[in-house]
């Protein structure tokens, strides 16, 4: 069980550059080599559709299970649980439905998902369409008697989307299936108000989450983090950790993780380097654990 771990993971949110530079193909071969790396976790990305077959997504289990490597899946892009068409959202609630069962076929413990955009509802309106959703997917979920797949309901970079950090925690209280999936690129993109500089800024994400839903969903959290460019409007691309103009900078989270005994499960979703960083991310967090050893 995840709960039992006693120390952060840091993991690749899809595969590197680096791995299909050194001449490797196969998404099969991907947990070998993140093991050899030193990387814990990886996430399955499907953001563009799901289109591997029961076989591909059993073997990828099985291997990232021999390589122990924490597997979570990201749910196409295109799922939107606030929009004002009835057809989009049938057609999300069967995406949903078909990312659980193919989460449940490789053993991953997390499938990841956006809420999409606002289109012309007001927030309010937009959360309360999005519970809607929510509630038929519950409803399919616990009548077939699916899956014990947790679903991690992402936080957003754009400000036309539904997905503030607020906004989760309200649909996460609906069902303790659903968890928070928090991406600091992705609020730290959002507004002046929501930028990442210090320990404290880090700290308090993890504070509401624990006193809006529990403690545990707090201390094991999944999350994303990568540097991304922003506009006024939000997210506009993502950056590696070489870019030193927009951030968030990841040694404040270390501190806090370090400090606080925080064991979160943080996906790297860089440009490409999700190796290199995530293997930053994991030296940088365990040199702050030294420190506090002494």
């Amino acid at each position: 069980m995840t709960e039992k771990r006693t120390s952060a993971l840091f993991g690749s949110g899809g595969n590197p550059k680096s791995f299909y530079d050194e001449g490797h193909k196969e998404t099969a071969g991907i947990f070998k080599w993140l093991k050899e790396k030193n990387i814990d976790s990886y996430e399955y990305q499907a953001g563009n559709g799901l289109n591997a077959g029961p076989a591909s997504l059993k073997n990828a289990g099985e291997e990232a299970a021999a390589n122990n490597i924490l597997l979570s899946l990201h749910a196409p892009y295109y799922i939107s649980i606030a929009s004002g068409d009835d057809d989009i959202i049938a057609r999300s609630i069967s995406n949903i439905v078909r990312s659980i069962d193919s989460a449940s076929a490789m053993g991953a413990y997390m499938l990841v998902i956006h809420s999409g955009s606002l289109g012309k509802y007001t927030r309010e309106r937009a959360l309360d369409r999005a519970k809607s959703t929510i509630y038929r997917v519950l409803n399919i979920i616990y009548r077939d008697n699916k899956t014990s797949v947790r679903v991690g309901l992402e936080t957003m970079g754009k400000q036309n989307q539904l997905g503030t950090l607020d906004e989760v925690i309200e649909l996460c209280r609906l069902d303790g299936i659903l968890y928070p999936a928090v991406d600091f690129g992705h609020l730290n993109a959002r507004g002046k108000s929501e930028r990442f500089k210090t320990p404290g800024d880090y700290l308090r994400v993890f504070d509401k989450i624990g006193e809006k839903l529990t403690d545990e969903k707090a201390k094991y959290m999944h999350c994303h983090f990568s540097k991304i460019e922003y506009t006024q409007k939000g997210e506009r691309k993502h950056l590696t950790f070489e870019d030193k103009i927009f951030g968030p900078e990841f040694e404040p989270l270390a501190k806090v993780l370090a400090e606080n005994k925080l064991y979160p499960n943080i996906i790297c979703e860089s440009d490409g380097t999700m190796d290199i960083d995530a293997s930053y991310m994991k030296e940088t967090y365990f040199s702050f654990l030294r420190k506090k050893e002494k």
